[in-house]
């Protein structure tokens, strides 16, 4: 029995080793998690965000709405880019207003993407970038084959590379909950263990749909609470022996060259995707605790 649990420990030990994930983060320069809107809360709340990856120089991708906060201005977004800037991380367009190709006519979304550009494109060529990445609102890449054939060509045709995510989660469903102070302290208390709990769900469900356990993509949004427990999240990756990547990285990964055959109405993992290519039963992630989704319906 001792030998049986020591071969087992091992082969725990070694599919953990050389795991790797890419932090990407949705909505700059605030996701919708109610907090405060003003430049010198923004400002707070991004410099406590990117505080820890500035300081572990670990690589991190923003993704920005311009429009989501229209009262910023571009001088005050560009202030808040630069930051991110400044820390290390790459920037790339999560389109100007966040619209729903699901919902909204195809031309309306490509031309909002394009507005979604100048601003975004300034701040990174101050700094020696150009500006590469793409991530559809919502994670939905088209409801039709049609729709999402063109709005991949069209993405192709304005230079983007689309950035997919592995490791999908509610993250957001916390955020708006910890800046209310009646679920705060149980929103900062239930967090981190549900992310690991959906961290260990992609783990097992990549090795059983491509073999192993592929780079992995988190998406987070810009928010208080991911400011506020950034170092807790960024520790339990490492506990569970993760290495923190670029981008650019992971998707020099093959997994990432694999067909994408998934059509339909909702936003989900790649993972979810590269399993529908390949025709295996759906699996689903964990949901938040019960509460969080009582509290988010006013139950």
């Amino acid at each position: 029995m001792k030998i049986l649990w020591a071969l087992l420990m091992s082969a725990v030990a070694l599919s953990a080793a050389g795991r790797e994930v890419v932090v990407t983060i949705d909505d700059l320069p605030r996701g919708g998690d109610g907090g405060p809107t003003n430049l010198a809360d923004l400002r707070a709340m991004t410099d406590k965000l990117l505080k820890p990856f500035r300081e572990q120089k670990i690589p991190v991708t923003g993704f920005v709405n311009e429009g989501r906060l229209p009262g910023l201005g571009s001088e005050g977004l560009t202030r808040l880019l630069d930051l991110w800037l400044a820390a290390g991380a790459d920037l790339g367009n999560h389109s100007y207003s966040h619209l729903d190709v699901n919902d909204e006519p195809l031309e309306r979304c490509t031309a909002d993407i394009i507005r979604g550009e100048p601003v975004l494109r300034a701040a990174l060529s101050a700094h020696g970038k150009s500006l590469r990445y793409y991530r559809h609102p919502y994670l939905h890449t088209g409801p039709t084959p049609q729709i999402k054939e063109e709005l991949a060509r069209f993405l192709d045709g304005h230079g983007y590379r689309v950035a997919p995510v592995t490791i999908d989660n509610a993250d957001y469903e916390f955020a708006a909950l910890y800046n209310r102070p009646e679920f705060s302290a149980r929103a900062q208390r239930d967090y981190v263990p549900y992310m690991e709990s959906v961290v260990a769900f992609f783990e097992r469900r990549s090795r059983e749909v491509v073999g192993r356990e592929v780079p992995q993509i988190l998406l987070i949004h810009a928010s208080q609470l991911n400011a506020d427990l950034m170092p807790e999240l960024l520790a339990m990756f490492r506990r569970r022996g993760y290495s923190f990547i670029s981008l650019d990285q992971a998707l020099a990964d093959s997994a990432y060259a694999q067909p994408d055959d998934y059509v339909g109405s909702n936003g989900i993992s790649w993972i979810h995707r590269w399993a529908v290519t390949r025709k295996m039963p759906m699996r689903w992630e964990p949901d938040p605790p019960a509460w969080v989704a009582d509290a988010s319906a006013g139950k």
